[in-house]
């Protein structure tokens, strides 16, 4: 199964905000089990989503403000909602703003919007290393596939502004 969710990003404001969007396909398989008479993408799916989206927007953030790509990880949600059903095939909206932004982590409130209406909305906090990679190769292998993905999600990616 493919675990990159997010489809592109439309917007990306450091420290502020970051849009994108995703669909999900009705062959992906999860649909077989969620539900085969009447399929949506699991609740779950959809923040993991919205964290893609977020974790790209701390990411380069950070890049921009310390040099390095941070690696954030998600490790708590706050206040999850679910307000309607996710179809196969319909574009969701996403939408991720920076509450807070600190040495070793960033909080993000985000919503899921399918036909201007909010499906799905949280608090994330995400934790990632305080200083950069210590070995320099891991630190390039890890820039290069960050810099890659931004390149493929987001038209507006400046890599000249990443390599400064």
């Amino acid at each position: 199964m493919r675990w990159r969710f997010l489809d592109r990003i439309d917007d990306l404001t450091p420290g502020e905000r970051v849009t994108g969007a995703a669909v999900f396909p009705s062959d992906l398989e999860l649909f077989e089990d969620h539900f085969p008479s009447f399929p949506v993408v699991p609740g779950v799916i959809l923040l993991e989503t919205l964290a893609q989206l977020a974790g790209k927007g701390i990411g380069y953030t950070v890049r921009l403000q310390r040099g390095d790509w941070p690696f954030p990880i998600l490790s708590m949600i706050d206040g999850a909602k679910f307000r309607r059903f996710v179809r196969p095939d319909q574009e969701v909206l996403l939408q991720a703003d920076f509450l807070a932004l600190r040495d070793e982590s960033a909080q993000m409130r985000v919503k899921a919007r399918v036909d201007g209406k909010v499906v799905a909305q949280a608090q994330q906090l995400f934790v990632f290393n305080a200083a950069p990679l210590e070995d320099p190769a891991d630190a390039a292998r890890l820039e290069t596939l960050e810099g890659a993905e931004l390149a493929r999600l987001w038209p507006g990616f400046d890599p000249a502004v990443w390599r400064s």
